[in-house]
């Protein structure tokens, strides 16, 4: 049994292109693979703190307990997160493009599925990622088009953020589905997720044959 983790970033609820998109995908993914387990996590609702000394490991010998308990509680977040995107084979992101890039609950939870020596290491020639053999498909929605001109590909910092981070962690199967356009008219969205959802299943078709 293969297992697919579905992580929703849009703080935009059931008006979300992103969700609706990762949404279908998912759905398609398992028509066509129906004994996948599927994880859900909704970083709107339950994202993790962002980093701070408490939430990356940090400890001193007269750190009070309160803040000891507060780091123990951190500790097993990224646990949490890290050991569920390990035990994934597939991993479907629904991923808004807010203020040139990512949303900002997707980053917290990127910040901590980078972990050294669980999801890359370094060696004596540099990082090298330890999280490879997964696929993962991005279903991102845009609200003006960037991918069709120098100054647009300029200002995205969304897909190329998102192929270095899994790129890093060793994952080399990265498929982005784009919606774009989105908020340039009720006709223009429409299009923009119809033609999203064609590309997405040209995806999920050329993988299983791959």
């Amino acid at each position: 049994m293969q297992t697919l983790l579905h992580i929703d970033s849009s703080i935009n609820g059931e008006k979300s292109v992103s969700r609706q998109l990762s949404a279908f995908i998912v759905q398609q993914w398992l028509e066509r693979h129906p004994d996948t387990r599927v994880d859900y996590v909704d970083l709107a609702v339950s994202a993790p703190n962002h980093l701070s000394q408490i939430a990356t490991g940090f400890r001193t010998p007269d750190m009070p307990a309160s803040l000891l308990e507060e780091a123990v509680r951190e500790d097993a977040v990224s646990e949490q997160l890290v050991s569920q995107f390990l035990a994934a084979d597939v991993i479907v992101i629904g991923a808004p493009f807010y203020n040139f890039t990512i949303a900002s609950q997707l980053k917290a939870w990127v910040d901590r599925i980078l972990q050294p020596r669980r999801t890359f290491h370094y060696t004596a020639n540099g990082p090298e990622g330890l999280a490879g053999g997964k696929k993962v498909i991005v279903a991102s929605s845009r609200g003006g088009v960037y991918s069709t001109s120098e100054q647009g590909m300029a200002m995205e910092h969304q897909e190329s953020f998102l192929r270095v981070i899994f790129g890093f962690v060793g994952i080399t199967d990265v498929q982005f589905v784009h919606a774009e356009g989105t908020a340039m008219g009720s006709d223009a969205a429409a299009n923009a997720l119809q033609a999203a959802k064609e590309q997405s299943l040209f995806v999920l078709d050329s993988m299983a044959t791959a």
